[in-house]
């Protein structure tokens, strides 16, 4: 599972959530990714339909949360976004595991278990899945094939979160819940692993994706057991150790769905770039 893909792209991907409010709702939107070493966000549209208040603030996990006041009556969040992206650092030898007291602090809460990876459950499954296995890199390739193999993908299949333990039972879920097992096998090795959600190029169905990150060799590397290559053609809008941490959009009140939602992501020629 090698990054064989351009070492730089350029992605446009505009979100568009339509609400219908009974009462006014207090909600937390996460739709803002952030610039980092492997995303430069160079441009970026965000507008409320009826406009009206909006505060941001940052999260524990660094992430971008913007907090509104749902009128009653039709609500919409329109966003879109310019983003040049690049994968994976190149692996030209498998990076190694990291050995617990050498590991960063900010990286020891993504070996907890959390809500939905129950990391406790899994030592003796994540043990004989990863046996004959070098420690890191390979371990974690080892992990998503596993996963691949025994968890069928099933796309739009699941609104709520599921569980890594129930997940292992069912044996299909959606790309979030396939992230939360291998997230739950990674952690009861001793490997730092979170959760991150965002856009990805030609992904089918189009919604917004979910995959992991494992840390390991010194820095984080993307996995994805619902792709075949993880590329560098996604944008990262937010990460957290499962499911909880990293919703779209959280609302506090009456059960709040979308009427709908419409997420394109495309390619952008760099001709057409103009920042």
């Amino acid at each position: 599972m090698k990054d064989t893909t351009p070492d730089e792209v350029w992605l446009d991907a505009s979100c568009v959530l339509d609400f219908k409010v009974g009462v006014e709702t207090p909600m937390v939107f996460m739709l803002r990714p952030r610039s980092s070493a492997r995303q430069w966000v160079a441009a970026e549209e965000y507008a409320l339909s009826p406009s009206g208040p909006v505060a941001e603030f940052t999260d524990s996990f660094g992430n971008l949360c913007q907090r509104v006041v749902a009128p009653v009556g039709d609500f919409q969040v329109r966003t879109r976004v310019t983003v040049r992206v690049t994968g994976n650092a190149p692996v030209n030898s498998e990076p190694g595991f990291v050995e617990v007291s050498q590991l960063p602090h900010d990286t020891l809460g993504f070996l907890l278990p959390s809500r939905y990876c129950e990391a406790d459950r899994f030592g003796s499954m994540a043990t004989e899945i990863t046996a004959g296995h070098s420690p890191g890199y390979a371990q974690v390739v080892a992990i998503v094939d596993w996963v691949r193999r025994t968890i069928v993908n099933t796309p739009l299949s699941s609104t709520y979160p599921v569980s890594a333990v129930e997940i292992n039972l069912r044996g299909e879920g959606v790309c979030r819940d396939l992230a939360h097992i291998a997230i739950a096998l990674c952690r009861a090795i001793c490997i730092p692993a979170r959760l991150v959600v965002g856009y990805v190029l030609d992904l089918e169905p189009m919604d917004t994706h979910a995959w992991f990150e494992a840390y390991i060799g010194g820095q984080w590397y993307t996995f994805d057991a619902t792709q075949p290559v993880p590329g560098p053609a996604r944008i990262s809008v937010a990460r957290g150790r499962d499911a909880a941490d990293v919703a779209l959009y959280n609302q506090y009140g009456p059960l709040l769905l979308p009427e709908d939602m419409q997420v394109a992501v495309t390619e952008l020629e760099l001709s057409l770039i103009h920042i």
